[in-house]
């Protein structure tokens, strides 16, 4: 699918699996998750401009590369994404953090914000939405809407599962922002819950399932 980047790593592709399994227990999927999410993160971030920097080894004076521009920006969806950011932030721990707090109304599917912080400055950045969860694609795209609103307009999106209704729903509504996951699955069921999929993540990350 153009624009979507199936991240295939073994690593990814393990813990995935892990994470499926039903009686994986809270504290392992709110681990895997994390882990996942640094993986993630290094594959979103391959392309960032770098820049040639001069610096002082304990030997000599030399360029060396660094990443050019302004601190990323990761914008994490509620509740869910917390737990991608968490692994995101230990690979870039100078990174910027947005919030925006939606939740899926379970009989519209459509989404209500209820939150949302972001640094002023988004347009000279470039934004990481992180949600696990690109199901019907409605969360993602209030989220996207909201953050260009605010201003972004460098954006990438990051989840852990996507589904393909999601997909070319959010890709019809912003065909700019380009998707990393670690799994397209079969399909959306009755309910907007991604099939085989792995349950509510925000539920089995907090214990609430």
């Amino acid at each position: 699918m153009k624009g979507v980047t199936v991240v295939d790593h073994p690593l990814v592709q393990h813990k995935l699996t892990l994470m499926r399994k039903k009686d994986t227990s809270t504290k392992s999927f709110r681990q895997l998750l994390k882990e996942i999410g640094s993986l993630i993160c290094y594959e979103v971030t391959r392309d960032l401009p770098i820049e040639q920097v001069r610096i002082e080894t304990p030997l000599e004076q030399v360029e060396a590369p660094a990443i050019a521009g302004k601190k990323l920006v990761f914008a994490a969806i509620l509740r869910s994404g917390m737990g991608m950011l968490d692994g995101m932030l230990e690979l870039v721990p100078a990174a910027r953090v947005a919030h925006i707090g939606l939740y899926r109304d379970p009989l519209t599917l459509g989404c209500v914000e209820y939150y949302f912080k972001a640094p002023e400055d988004l347009g000279e950045r470039q934004v990481i939405v992180i949600d696990p969860m690109l199901a019907t694609g409605n969360t993602a795209i209030a989220a996207v809407d909201r953050l260009k609103e605010a201003g972004a307009l460098h954006i990438r999106m990051a989840s852990l599962l996507a589904s393909p209704e999601g997909l070319s729903k959010f890709q019809g509504h912003h065909p700019d922002v380009p998707v990393w996951t670690a799994s397209i699955d079969r399909r959306l069921n009755d309910h907007g819950y991604i099939v085989p999929g792995l349950g509510d993540a925000g539920d089995r990350m907090y214990g609430t399932r």
